[in-house]
Parts: structure tokens; C-alpha cells; sequence
């Protein structure tokens, strides 16, 4: 009985109907894939070292000057903190007030943007509840008979 399931072999090429194979030990397919790790990992390793050395004697020549301006520094960083922070909250409110409005204008004006669906639903539910409710406490007070008048209003309004 014969395997039928195939996979994909780089070194396996055909040409014409003619099948060329060639050979490759998997010894030689893991040295290959260990030297290529090693070189990739030895390449980042020293990378990673250069970056420390830098780190380390750009906080030497750094820190004398933090020392000497910390009085000076320390507040300016605070007070840009709060800048920044104050503009971009603020540029956030602003966003979400014009979507919101953008979204009440559309529902108002007979557009349906999305979430409208879940709204009418919200609002069909609650005014169904109201009427129940109105109803239960018109029943428990005793105001369940309606007195109506010749127009067909109510008596009690």
C-alpha cells in the first residue's frame, strides 16, 4: 500500500516530468539551522551590549547636568506634563462630543446610524414598563375605574 500523503520537500524538483532529487542529510539540515541561530543570536547579543555601553555613558555624562538643573528641570517636566495631558483630553472630549452630536443629528433628522435599532428597542421597553407601572399604582390606589364625561375625558384629571 503506498503513502498518500505527500509533503512539501524544497530539494525534491521536477522539470519536464523528469524528477531531480537531491539528498540532503538531516545532520547537515540542523548544522545549517544551529549555525544560522547562532549568528542571528550572537548578532542581537552584541547589538544588545552596544546598546548597554551607550546607556551606561550616556547616564555618566547625563547626570551631573540632571544634578545641576534637577531644580529647574523637575517642575518644566511636570508643568509640560500637564500641558500635554491637559491638550490631548481635551482634543479626546472634543471628539467624542462632536461623534456623539454627528450620531443624535442622523437619528433625529430620520438616518439610522448604527446602534438606533438597540435605542428604539431601549426606548420601546421603558415606555412599556411605564404604562405597566402606571397602571399597577392606578390599580392599588383605587383610581382603576375611569369616571369619564360626555368628551370622553376623564373625571379625575
Amino acid at each position: 500500500m503506498t503513502d498518500i500523503h505527500q509533503t512539501y520537500n524544497p530539494q525534491h524538483h521536477s522539470y519536464g516530468g523528469a524528477t531531480h532529487q537531491q539528498h540532503v542529510s538531516p545532520r547537515v539540515h540542523q548544522a545549517v539551522k544551529a549555525a544560522t541561530a547562532a549568528t542571528a543570536g550572537g548578532s542581537l547579543l552584541v547589538l544588545s551590549g552596544l546598546i548597554l555601553a551607550g546607556t551606561v555613558i550616556a547616564l555618566t555624562i547625563a547626570t551631573p547636568l540632571l544634578v545641576i538643573f534637577s531644580p529647574v528641570l523637575v517642575p518644566a517636566v511636570i508643568t509640560v506634563f500637564l500641558i500635554v495631558t491637559g491638550f490631548l483630553t481635551s482634543g479626546g472630549f472634543g471628539v467624542a462630543a462632536v461623534t456623539v452630536l454627528s450620531w443624535i443629528y442622523r437619528y433625529a433628522t430620520g438616518g439610522h446610524p448604527p446602534g438606533a435599532d438597540s435605542l428604539d428597542q431601549a426606548r420601546d421597553k421603558l415606555g412599556y414598563k411605564a404604562r405597566e407601572m402606571k397602571g399597577r399604582a392606578e390599580h392599588a390606589t383605587g383610581m382603576g375605574q375611569h369616571h369619564t364625561t360626555g368628551g370622553g375625558l376623564r373625571a379625575d384629571m
